[in-house]
């Protein structure tokens, strides 16, 4: 995508380009994560953002495991013990 200038406006505001936010799929009252690293600005949805952290946590964990079964498992030793 091509690189696009905008104003800084009054309030801090800036005019996110159609095509971004076409490409983000982002509509009018959508939320979006802004995130500051090196120096820059970068936005993300929160679908992005859930999808980039599951990503990483893969890295790490065996397909053939499930940690939300570990989780509803651990929850439910738990409750037993009450």
């Amino acid at each position: 995508m091509k690189e696009i200038r905008t104003k800084l406006l009054e309030g801090g505001r800036i005019v996110i380009p159609v095509e971004y936010r076409q490409a983000l799929g982002l509509q009018v009252g959508d939320e979006v994560i802004l995130r500051f690293t090196d120096g820059e600005v970068r936005i993300y949805t929160p679908r992005q953002a859930i999808k980039r952290a599951q990503e990483l946590v893969q890295r790490y964990i065996p397909q053939s495991r499930s940690l939300a079964d570990e989780l509803i498992a651990e929850r439910r030793l738990e409750s037993e013990d009450d």
